[in-house]
């Protein structure tokens, strides 16, 4: 047990402590059953699932919260329905837990596996979005870990009816008690579940910069780190027209309050489609931070800083340059990329293989927009976040990814 003290998560803590022993034991056909009844708990308290989020969003309005992060606060009837779909796409996935990675019998006979198993207690760390609550309680239980849930204060009322309703199901379904838990939305639970090594086994953040920042420094939990989203779109001087187009504008502009959203478009010089994509961009209402080229090509492109290729905007708002070739392109994401998605439009096939082997990113995203980037898109059911980290797991955080292994060892008497 840790030295330090906790008054606000260490009960919370030891009970998660105690609901994964029996977690990690459970077979597979409880655990979905647990999912589908969450899930469709879930459905029949829409309403006072919605109660709740309305007051969370009410008040974070009156606090001069912007709309971007509003949407990503507010559920309608949809969200709710489709969060609990998520669980139900989760039960039919492969349960991870006693998969063997490898396995061989080696010269003394001894038969040697190595076995997925659970991580044991997971702390997430989250800000503003609701459906995390969901996303991470669902893949926590289906990979057989507690789950202790840290939202921020702005969703807690919301999120308060969620974990309420999610952990009343789950125990009804054959999950043991405190299988997931709601941490308190005092500023102090961070620090304590950061320093809680002993009763939590890893801690994942999912959030801005300034929060994941804040995990990494301070965490003695290890850390699965998650990261924010400066994702590129590169149009090669190859690229088809009518494909650029619709990919600049789905990466930017489907849903602009995510981390997969683009928010810099790097351009080919040769390329004769910088004056399409930048209308195409502005008529969509995007407001456009660029460089010289960029501006000499559209009257509308305001100038661009460090800042802009430094930024995740998160908002109707994206960074323009025009650079002299891919290897320049390849130079820009490196200086001010985030490690998270990166994507090449084009038609040449060296272009396409210089850029995937240059670029280094958790996605790499090839005639596609950079908004596929998501556990649910790759069919891995929901996701906890997309780690850019180089460590264990990278990219989105699935079920495997919450796992550790065992070396089983099996012999007829083996000494030596």
């Amino acid at each position: 047990m840790p030295e330090v003290e906790l008054p606000l998560i260490g009960d919370a803590a030891r009970r998660a402590r105690a609901a994964a022993r029996v977690l990690r034991t459970l077979p597979t056909a409880t655990k979905d059953a647990a999912l589908l009844a969450m899930a469709d708990a879930l459905v029949a308290h829409t309403d006072d699932v919605l109660a709740a989020n309305a007051a969370d969003v009410e008040a974070a309005r009156a606090g001069g919260t912007p709309d971007a992060m509003l949407d990503r606060l507010r559920l309608d009837a949809d969200r709710v329905a489709g969060v609990a779909e998520a669980l139900r796409q989760l039960v039919a996935l492969p349960d991870p837990v006693g998969d063997v990675v490898r396995g061989s019998t080696l010269e003394n006979g001894l038969q040697l596996r190595q076995v997925r198993v659970p991580l044991g207690v997971i702390g997430i760390v989250y800000e503003a979005r609701p459906n995390v609550t969901v996303d991470a309680a669902g893949l926590c239980l289906k990979s057989g870990n507690a789950a202790l849930l840290r939202g921020s204060a702005s969703a807690y009322r919301t999120n308060v009816v969620l974990v309420q309703v999610l952990a009343e199901a789950a125990a009804k379904a054959g999950l043991p008690a405190d299988s997931v838990q709601l941490l308190p939305a005092e500023r102090a639970s961070v620090g304590e579940l950061l320093n809680a090594r002993g009763l939590v086994d890893v801690v994942i953040p999912r959030g801005g910069a300034e929060l994941i920042q804040r995990v990494v420094r301070e965490s003695t939990v290890p850390v699965i780190e998650t990261g924010v989203g400066n994702c590129h779109v590169y149009v090669d001087a190859s690229a088809d027209a009518e494909m650029a187009e619709a990919i600049v504008l789905n990466a930017k502009t489907h849903r602009v309050s995510v981390c997969n959203s683009a928010e810099t478009l790097l351009v080919h010089r040769d390329s004769p489609l910088l004056g399409r994509l930048l209308t195409a961009l502005v008529d969509a209402g995007v407001t456009l931070h660029g460089d010289d080229a960029a501006r000499a090509a559209h009257d509308a492109v305001v100038p661009a800083t460090d800042e802009d290729w430094a930024a995740e905007y998160l908002s109707m708002d994206m960074a323009v340059r025009v650079v002299d070739d891919l290897p320049h392109a390849l130079d820009h994401i490196a200086e001010w990329g985030s490690g998270h998605s990166e994507a090449i439009v084009a038609d040449s096939a060296s272009a396409i293989g210089a850029f995937v082997a240059g670029v280094d990113a958790a996605a790499v995203l090839v005639n596609a927009s950079t908004r596929f980037t998501d556990g649910g898109e790759f069919g891995f059911g929901a996701e906890i976040g997309i780690s850019t980290q180089k460590l264990h797991a990278r990219g989105p955080l699935g079920l495997p990814e919450l796992t550790s292994t065992t070396y089983v060892v099996t012999g007829t008497g083996h000494t030596r």
